[in-house]
């Protein structure tokens, strides 16, 4: 067993170039400038949400005063605010804004189902070949582009990108630069807070075409209407490499893959729809799919300690950005204000062996192998907006007509 000694929430930078600083990325620990990892900061959000105006200001990238992004991402991709939640938060909000903003958290839960039914599948181009330019640049993002260093400053500075830059990014590095859309995807999924293959990995395919046969082409009018003066303040000003609309390049479509038209099991993708339990637990299992307070799980036991592991073969794979391992463990720091809380680094199913654990489903196929090898004694459902239906997930459309009204 390799236990580690839980931190306060002033100590976490230390503690984490302590005891995790062989695992990420980064040359010194650093935490983001934009967001504190833990229940409290997610409450602040989500009390303080208004998307007043979100629908006219959703793409805007500069000035950061115009942008209508909710920047509620990374404590939804955490689990420390469930769709649902959020949902409701903004019942109220004006009609169009309103629909708008619940359309995005629909998305949400599409990329969700998507990646929940087809798993390591939704690595490879599910449509379409991508749209990718035949000359390759040497380096797919350029700082010397004003946008570009703009952009990835900001996600140095923070770990967040608002959803029109990330489609720069994407855009950038396969449409413009030729290079492979898996490991750009793998490359944005490393440095966000929110990075999530469910929704980084959709977000990719459809910027590149692979998704939906259909790619968007960055170029710099989308940087003069969504960050005006930006480009004047540039060093290529008068030599664009992006001038000009990516060359179209024809559609190959791809033989469909069966599981895009229909699921033959849908309850096994969903997880379980009431709570399965097979023993008495003696701890609560959280993962990094849900840190919240009201993790059923959590909620459903006060008094048992609580268990997280740092996937350490996991980890040292991804080399994640340092501030996305200062995020989690700000959480888990404040959660042992109120909570006895024990942190392991090690293989999740060794760390947890001989132990009776209660833990909620978490809609990843790393979870479904993992709760195989554990054998929690207690699996409660995951907070869905929408259980995984049998029908296409061809297109967010297809998807969507199989939704019942909510």
């Amino acid at each position: 067993m390799s236990q580690l000694p839980v931190p306060a929430v002033a100590d976490v930078p230390r503690w984490v170039a302590q005891h995790l600083g062989h695992l990420h990325r980064d040359d010194a620990v650093a935490p983001s400038g934009r967001f504190r990892g833990g229940q409290a900061a997610a409450d602040t959000a989500l009390a303080t949400l208004d998307v007043t105006g979100y629908a006219g200001r959703r793409n805007e990238v500069l000035p950061e005063s115009r942008r209508g992004a909710s920047a509620m991402s990374p404590y939804i991709r955490h689990g420390l605010l469930s769709l649902p939640e959020v949902w409701d938060a903004v019942a109220d909000a004006p009609t169009r804004d309103r629909s708008k903003y619940r359309d995005e958290l629909l998305w949400q839960e599409y990329s969700r189902h998507l990646y929940a039914r087809l798993g390591t599948r939704t690595r490879t181009a599910l449509r379409a070949e991508p749209a990718r330019a035949r000359v390759r640049w040497q380096e797919p993002w350029p700082r010397e582009m004003a946008c570009l260093d703009t952009v990835l400053g900001e996600l140095d500075a923070d770990g967040w990108l608002v959803n029109q830059t990330r489609m720069w990014v994407s855009s950038q590095w396969t449409v413009r630069a030729g290079h492979d859309w898996a490991a750009g995807e793998d490359e944005l999924y490393a440095r966000l807070l929110d990075g999530s293959r469910a929704a980084n990995r959709v977000g990719w395919q459809w910027t590149v075409g692979a998704g939906n046969g259909k790619a968007y082409g960055f170029s710099r009018w989308q940087v003069r209407k969504r960050a005006p003066g930006l480009c004047e303040r540039c060093p290529l000003a008068s030599d664009c490499p992006i001038e000009a609309w990516p060359d179209d390049q024809p559609t190959r479509w791809l033989e469909r893959e069966p599981l895009m038209t229909a699921d033959p099991s849908p309850e096994v993708t969903g997880g379980p729809a009431d709570v399965a339990t097979t023993g008495e637990p003696d701890a609560v299992w959280l993962t990094a799919e849900s840190l919240g307070t009201a993790d059923p799980a959590l909620a459903a036991h006060p008094d048992l300690p609580v268990v997280f592991v740092f996937d350490e073969p996991l980890l040292a794979r991804l080399r994640l950005a340092s501030k996305r391992l200062v995020f989690l463990t700000e959480t888990l720091a404040e959660l042992a204000e109120d909570r006895e809380v024990q942190l392991h680094l090690g293989e999740p199913v060794a760390e947890l062996a001989g132990r009776s654990v209660a833990v909620t489903h978490a809609p990843v196929p790393g979870f479904r192998r993992r709760a195989a090898e554990v054998d929690p004694v207690e699996v409660h459902p995951w907070p869905w907006l929408h259980r995984p239906h049998a029908g296409p997930v061809s297109s967010f459309s297809a998807w969507r007509k199989g939704l019942p009204k909510r």
